[in-house]
């Protein structure tokens, strides 16, 4: 039986909408953030997205971990359906457009410890080994994809910018939780209408309110790609006075006996 509303129905209720609105208020608002270093990274964000997640899909459509709704998809590339490859698209547009409305950049040299630095990519990895170790049980299969999927993302984005993070937690932590709990909620519409189904056999039982907290983490980890990186774009652009301090120590001894002649 064919579910009453279709993936494309799906955007164009839940995605494209709040997607308009967002775009036209930071358009017309003056203190909203819309120009071309955070249309630039939204951009750089996009196609980071697409490259990434879509080995994954393709490796957990043919497993079995979810699947579609009879005549809920248009077509397919590869085992993914079209409409899935424009959520890649649609859900940074979306919750970048959210963070644009209160994106701010705080005043933090590019300098932060290395033991800061160390931190973070060890805290990624650690996500990454547990990831790894769920993948080896079937009902945490599902679970374990997520964590081993996202770990390097993570370990990358706090290892370069644990500290900004830290220092701007208020910011990337509303622009994080308001389009992830919205996505929450339209998932689990979307799961009640059959456009999608989640196999019980890839994951643990748990839910919120109906939502696999699989499907719960998946979205959360996403967002948080979505907004580290954008803040951290912003950042790096803002402060590229210092680049030319970062620069090899040859480059700048080189610079130095110039200066000398």
């Amino acid at each position: 039986m064919s579910p009453p509303l279709s993936y494309v129905g799906f955007h164009l209720v839940f995605i494209l909408p709040p997607i308009l609105v967002l775009g036209v208020l930071a358009w017309r608002r003056d203190d909203a953030w819309l120009d071309r270093r955070s249309l630039s990274g939204m951009a750089i964000l996009i196609g980071l997205a697409v490259v990434y997640t879509t080995p994954w899909t393709n490796v957990m459509i043919p497993e079995g971990v979810w699947w579609y709704g009879e005549g809920a998809v248009v077509d397919r590339i590869w085992y993914t359906p079209v409409e899935e490859y424009l959520f890649f698209i649609l859900q940074p547009i979306l919750t970048a457009l959210w963070l644009f409305q209160f994106l701010d950049v705080a005043d933090r040299s590019l300098k932060i410890p290395l033991s800061h630095r160390v931190v973070g990519v060890l805290g990624g990895l650690a996500i990454c080994l547990v990831g790894w170790l769920l993948l080896g049980t079937t009902s945490t299969y599902y679970l374990g994809s997520i964590l081993f999927w996202a770990g390097p993302i993570l370990a990358i984005q706090w290892g370069f910018g644990l500290t900004y993070l830290r220092d701007t937690w208020p910011m990337v932590t509303l622009a994080v939780a308001v389009p992830t709990l919205y996505l929450w909620v339209a998932d689990r519409i979307a799961i009640g209408l059959g456009i999608w189904e989640i196999s019980t056999t890839h994951t643990v039982g748990v839910t919120l309110l109906g939502l696999p907290i699989e499907e719960a983490l998946f979205f959360l980890v996403t967002n948080i790609f979505i907004v580290q990186g954008i803040v951290m774009y912003v950042w790096v652009l803002e402060r590229k006075h210092e680049l030319a301090e970062l620069a090899p120590f040859e480059e700048r001894l080189a610079a130095y006996g110039t200066d000398r002649r």
